[in-house]
Order: structure tokens, then C-alpha cells, then sequence
């Protein structure tokens, strides 16, 4: 008898998503069914219900999901990046991207890159493809998937945001080089910006200085191990830049996507300093750096969209080993079932949470 789910389709900005009742797709060679058991409303899904990034439509939102396993097909045995074998039952995350090696533009680097990339919650929606994101019942995943085995012990929450964000901020301390010792400069504190205070804060970072408009937010960012919190609409770009400590910052690390927090923080690095840039990810005015002081204190400028496979992995074993160290379930501030997702847009917009859930157990 054949398999039936649910999506919710999103056809245009500020619209509300349609539910769906399909028949699931028989897998072809290599697919993977997941039952979806809870997925978080990023960012980028924001930005587009709010028609500020575009995608093809109509599609299913959603690229940050746990799930188990429900059926595989494969005329071989399939594993995680772990090499453990992938059962039904397991409970797993996976990369947003699948990206097959073989594509002449393939780069081990920058998988995310690749030519023909296959980007959960970011598709459209067609006759031969969906199930494809996390605003559904279940999706497929395709091989070229990188994925890995859970805990069941890890919360679905915490679990949901492995794939995007954690991933994400992994691969920018994979950018930023050496922690260990290093006085680090972060600013924004959104998911993105917090777990990149403690994953700096495990690597051994010497001080930790945040900034960012929210006070909230900076109290956050203390419990996930920040020494110092600066809010930024209270102090002008010279003060901010009166700040640093010695020689300078070592590493600093833009979360936030403001044009003023990232010439604020290339103008607090010392020599040698390293800048890495995530949060600009929209179009808005062009940053003035001084080339000059640039290469007078020999300073690198770096900028990362999404993350490659090493990151991911990074990522999960960052949260199997400290999930219940620091406050990771406090960010995702109030659920919603999948019935439920377009009030949960409503509010995600409205209030500006860290992250909001979508729990497919709730009825």
C-alpha cells in the first residue's frame, strides 16, 4: 500500500502555506524516507516568507530537520559519515545540500558550491520532485546526502538546528584558524553568533567579546561563554574601537550581517588578525575598509556561505559532547505543530525569537 504524507506549500511572500495530502514517491537507488520529528524556522525561511530572498515556487520550506529513518533503498549497504550502517529506526540529521563528487565542478572544500547542487528547502515543487522539505510529514533524501547517526538522548530541538546553523558556525571557526589562546571579536547573537561563542569558549579562546542590539540577547550570549558583552546601539564605532584589548583582536567573526559591525570589528584587529564574514547574506551598501591598515597589520578577510561536509560533521560532535552544557534548548522559544505553521511564521515575524519549533508530535 502506498505511503501517505503531507507538506506545506509556500507560493508567494506574506501568503499563507497551503496544506497538501500526496501520495510519497516510491525511492529510487540510494534514497533514504525520513519521518521528519521536528524542524525550526531559520532565518533564510523568514527572509523569503517575507519575500526579502526569493525561491522557486511553489515549494517546502524548512532545511533545518531531524528525523528517523522509515525505508531505504540501496542494492548496497548505506552509511553515515561515521561509517555506522543507516537502519530504520535510527534517528538522524544530514546536510541541507547533497552534492554529487562526480560533477566536473565538484571541489572538496566547497561542496556547497557544486554545479546542480540538490538544496533541501529550497526547491520547487514538480510532479517528479518533492518531499524535499522541512515543513512536511517526511522527506527523501538523495544520495550525495551526508548524513549522520543521532543519540536518541540529543533533544529534537537542539538536534534540528545541527544542520544549519551549529554547521555553519563550525565552519567558520574552521575559517577564523587558531582559537586556542586568542582574544576573539563576535557580533550578532542570533543562533548563529551563540553557538559560535561556545564553540570558541571549548577552544580554548583566552577572552570572548560580543556585540549586538538586544540586551537579551547579550545576557544569552553570557551563559554560552562570553566574558565580555557590548551593546553596540549604545556605543558609537570610536568607542567600540577604544575596546580593544593590547595588540588587538585575533579573530573576528561577523554573525550579523550590519555593514558598521564589520568595520568595527576589521578596525579593532591586531596584527595578523583574521576577519570572517557570515551574516551578509542581502544586498545592502558596500563596506569601506582601509586598504592601507589592511596591509600594515597583515589582516585577512574571509567569507563563508553555508559549510562543507568536514563542518558538519564538526558540528554534530560539537553538540553530542556539549548539549547539556550549555542552554541550547532555551533558544528555541515557543513550538508549534505542523497544522500550526502559519501562526508560527506570524509569530517568528512578530517577535523575533532566537528560533521557533515545529513539533510534528504535537497534534
Amino acid at each position: 500500500m502506498a505511503k501517505q504524507g503531507k507538506f506545506l506549500v509556500f507560493e508567494k511572500p506574506k501568503s499563507p502555506l497551503q496544506s497538501v495530502s500526496s501520495t510519497i514517491p516510491n525511492l529510487e537507488e540510494g534514497e533514504i524516507l525520513v519521518k521528519i520529528n521536528y524542524a525550526t524556522l531559520c532565518g533564510s525561511d523568514l527572509h523569503t516568507y517575507c519575500g526579502l530572498r526569493q525561491e522557486p515556487c511553489p515549494t517546502i520550506l524548512g532545511h533545518e530537520i531531524v528525523g528517523t529513518i522509515m525505508e531505504t533503498n540501496s542494492n548496497s549497504v548505506l552509511t553515515d559519515a561515521s561509517g555506522q550502517e543507516l537502519k530504520e529506526g535510527d534517528v538522524i540529521t544530514w546536510t541541507v545540500f547533497a552534492s554529487d563528487p562526480e560533477t566536473a565542478s565538484y571541489n572538496a572544500e566547497t561542496p556547497q558550491k557544486n554545479e546542480n547542487l540538490y538544496k533541501y528547502g529550497h526547491r520547487q515543487i514538480t510532479d517528479r520532485d518533492s518531499f524535499h522539505g522541512g515543513l512536511a510529514s517526511h522527506i527523501i533524501l538523495r544520495p550525495h546526502t551526508s548524513i549522520r547517526i543521532l543519540p536518541k538522548e540529543v533533544p529534537a530541538p537542539i538536534a534540528a538546528t545541527i544542520n544549519c546553523a551549529i554547521a555553519t558556525s563550525a565552519g567558520a571557526i574552521r575559517l577564523a584558524g587558531t582559537i586556542k589562546g586568542k582574544k576573539i571579536l563576535i557580533s550578532g547573537m542570533g543562533l548563529l553568533g551563540l553557538v559560535c561563542v561556545a564553540m570558541c569558549k571549548e577552544a580554548g579562546a583566552s577572552e570572548i567579546i560580543v556585540t549586538d542590539i538586544d540586551d537579551k540577547r547579550l545576557a544569552l550570549a553570557k551563559k554560552f561563554g562570553a566574558t565580555e558583552t557590548l551593546n553596540s546601539r549604545e556605543t558609537t564605532l570610536d568607542e567600540l574601537a577604544i575596546v580593544k584589548i593590547g595588540n588587538g583582536i585575533d579573530r573576528f567573526i561577523d554573525m550579523s550581517g550590519s555593514p558598521d559591525a564589520m568595520e568595527a570589528g576589521i578596525a579593532q584587529l591586531g596584527i595578523n588578525g583574521v576577519a570572517v564574514f557570515i551574516g551578509a547574506v542581502f544586498k545592502q551598501r558596500k563596506l569601506e575598509i582601509d586598504a592601507e591598515q589592511m596591509i600594515r597589520r597583515i589582516l585577512t578577510i574571509k567569507g563563508l556561505h553555508n559549510y562543507n561536509y568536514e563542518d558538519f560533521s564538526t558540528a554534530v560532535d560539537f553538540i553530542v559532547q556539549n548539549f547539556e552544557k550549555y542552554p541550547f534548548l532555551e533558544l528555541v522559544e515557543k513550538e508549534f505543530s505542523l497544522d500550526e505553521v502559519n501562526e508560527a511564521f506570524d509569530y517568528a515575524v512578530i517577535n523575533k525569537p532566537i528560533r521557533v519549533g515545529i513539533n510534528m508530535d504535537i497534534k
